[in-house]
């Protein structure tokens, strides 16, 4: 079959990689993907967001699968747009509906979701402009840290967790007045959580679903997960202390009654259910969902999935998803990102990466980047990917950190202490 993935960023360079491996994939096409995916298929200058271009490219290059990469297409409804168009109805879109999608497009959508279906998460509070005192008020009166969510989409950096009141009262004014744009105008107030983070991957026809490999992120600009939040800094699979005692408990509290919450509500669901988790104690909690694969924890799931994913994401629609066979790779896989000097605050594009030709026994997925005749740029904060499998994450993480010295660009900057908590 000939499919179109959206999206440029590692995750999307990841699934190019993996789709194209497939005897299904005919025409891979990825728009507007970018230096790297260019190796796996055809890039193509589409805006994901842009739905009558994407129409257009579909019905002029027999597209019969449109992987959706990113959230914000998916939480703008993509799939509906789809499915409403007598030209496109029939093409299979992997992604939820928007109303699906509003597990990650609203943290207090998500949050209200979960009380209904009695799955464990931060006891909270949301707050607006119109009640922005009472939120004050409620903050003055919470143990320390605080956790501050900006409701809406903000590129996986509107989250800030505050030890000091003074400060947490004036990010909440400043989330309510515009530092995150309209994602900010409803502000998600959570109880502080302490345990140690992991990721769940499930893949849903909105009855049946499947498990991927687990993995683990970090998020923090600086080693010891210190400094602002990113989109993520590096990734590990497996997670060693998720053992089948905890996924079982993943899976009997909070996986098997989120399929059961989306059937209830009768959400069209045939995609990716991200959820973000803290083990607390010994016990599972949801931080968040979200409605597409992580990045960077794609860079390390897809490398360790042995199975074909093409053939997985048909199964969504085909009505065959209980009868996959999740295989994974028996191996590590370990990530680390290389981000432009600045990053997550502001930092220049354009700097020459030299030393790509340099690395072996790593996989190099391109995040921010571009192709300018025969060099390649840095094109965005988060620039590459450098994964490794290992015997376990450490051995992998040494391979990758190896081969993120081969690779140089001005003001390169990457955690040398991925799994230091591990």
């Amino acid at each position: 079959m000939n499919i179109l993935l959206l999206g440029s960023g590692g995750r999307e360079h990841a699934f190019a990689w993996k789709l194209s491996q497939s005897d299904l994939c005919d025409q891979l096409y990825i728009g507007p993907g970018n230096a790297g995916t260019a190796a796996h298929g055809t890039n193509v200058a589409l805006n994901p967001n842009d739905f009558p271009a994407v129409k257009q490219f579909v019905v002029g290059h027999d597209i019969q699968m449109v992987v959706v990469g990113p959230e914000e297409p998916l939480v703008r409804g993509i799939y509906d747009y789809f499915q409403s168009d007598e030209a496109l109805a029939g093409i299979q879109v992997v992604g939820p509906s928007a109303g699906g999608a509003q597990l990650e497009g609203s943290k207090a959508f998500a949050k209200a979701f979960m009380a209904e279906f009695d799955i464990p998460t931060a006891a909270y509070r949301e707050f607006t402009a119109e009640n922005k005192q009472e939120g004050l008020d409620y903050i003055a009166k919470q143990p320390t840290p605080i956790v501050l969510k900006a409701d809406g989409l903000a590129a996986g950096k509107g989250v800030l967790i505050l030890d000091n009141i003074a400060e947490a009262q004036a990010e909440f004014k400043a989330m309510l007045e515009g530092k995150f744009g309209a994602a900010g105008s409803t502000v998600v107030i959570e109880a502080f959580l302490s345990g140690i983070e992991f990721s769940v991957f499930v893949v849903t026809d909105g009855d049946h679903y499947k498990v991927l490999p687990v993995a683990k992120d970090y998020k923090r600009i600086g080693e010891g997960d210190t400094g602002l939040n990113t989109g993520g800094m590096g990734s590990v699979s497996p997670v060693p202390f998720v053992d089948e005692a905890l996924l079982k408990k993943v899976e009997e509290r909070i996986i098997k009654p989120t399929i059961q919450g989306i059937k209830q509500r009768n959400m069209t669901y045939q995609g990716f259910v991200f959820i973000g988790l803290i083990q607390v104690g010994n016990d599972p909690y949801v931080i968040e969902y979200n409605c597409r694969m992580g990045d960077p924890e794609t860079e390390v799931v897809l490398p360790r999935l042995k199975s074909d994913l093409v053939a997985l994401l048909a199964a969504l629609s085909n009505g065959k998803l209980s009868q996959i066979d999740i295989q994974e790779d028996r191996r590590a896989a370990s990530t680390i990102i290389l981000v432009s000097g600045g990053y997550p605050e502001a930092y220049e594009k354009g700097k020459a990466i030299h030393g790509l030709e340099k690395i072996t026994g790593s996989l190099v997925f391109h995040a921010g980047t571009r192709q300018d005749g025969d060099q390649v740029l840095t094109n965005g904060g988060r620039v590459l990917a450098v994964t490794s499998y290992g015997n376990d994450f450490q051995k992998a993480l040494a391979v990758s950190k190896t081969n993120a010295e081969k690779i140089n660009f001005e003001g390169k900057y990457y955690r040398k202490d991925i799994g230091f908590d591990l």
